[in-house]
This record gives C-alpha cells, sequence and structure tokens, in this order.
C-alpha cells in the first residue's frame, strides 16, 4: 500500500477567536527598573501554552519564556513569566532592566483543536 500526504484544514469560527491584549503598549524605563508587561486573552486558553518574545530592529523575534513561566535557553535569569493555565492574564517581569533590553515585546498563545483519526 502507498501512503499518501494529507494536509487538514480546519477553520474555526467565531466562537473560538481569542483576542490578546498587551499593556503597556510602550513605556521607557530607567536601567535597574523592575518592568511588568501584561497580556490578557479575551477566554481561558485552556493550555499551558503561553510564551514571550523579544525582537530587535532588524532581527528576528526571539523566544524568551515558553509554557507561561520556564525560560528558553540563554534567556537570563532577570526574565520571568507568570501566569495560570487556563487562565487569561499573563505577565512578563523583567527585574534590573539593562539598556540590552530595549526592543519591542511580544506574548503568544496557541488555541489548538485536537483532531483524532480512527481506523476501521
Amino acid at each position: 500500500d502507498k501512503m499518501c500526504p494529507l494536509l487538514l484544514t480546519i477553520t474555526l469560527g467565531e466562537q473560538w477567536a481569542v483576542t490578546v491584549t498587551q499593556t503597556p503598549r510602550e513605556r521607557t524605563f530607567q536601567p535597574q527598573d523592575t518592568v511588568v508587561l501584561n497580556c490578557r486573552t479575551s477566554s481561558g486558553i485552556h493550555s499551558n501554552y503561553f510564551a514571550w518574545y523579544q525582537q530587535k530592529p532588524g532581527d528576528a523575534p526571539k523566544l524568551l519564556i515558553y509554557y507561561i513561566n520556564n525560560r528558553y535557553t540563554g534567556t537570563p535569569e532577570r526574565f520571568s513569566g507568570s501566569g495560570s493555565s487556563g487562565g487569561s492574564d499573563f505577565t512578563l517581569t523583567i527585574s534590573s532592566i539593562q539598556a540590552e533590553d530595549a526592543g519591542d515585546y511580544y506574548c503568544q498563545t496557541d488555541l489548538s483543536l485536537s483532531v483524532q483519526r480512527s481506523t476501521t
């Protein structure tokens, strides 16, 4: 038997849409300040998939925090994430901010739908 690859695309209706609101939109800080960035989702995310990224001009976004509060390899300890699985409020805290931390910060979540395949 030959196996054929199958691409399955599922378009989710409005009831599955999640809006993410990030605050503050723009702020200026002094070195050594503690910075708290917030993201709120319009509904609980029903998983622990929530991430924070940092982007500097001309560079691709760099993963800082994944699964709500896990630091990605190379992320300094001054970066920490918090929130709860199934919740809607998440924070990125940067303790004792450094000049090198200047950039854009993005939060990301994933609303996933599980599809099961059965063979008869």
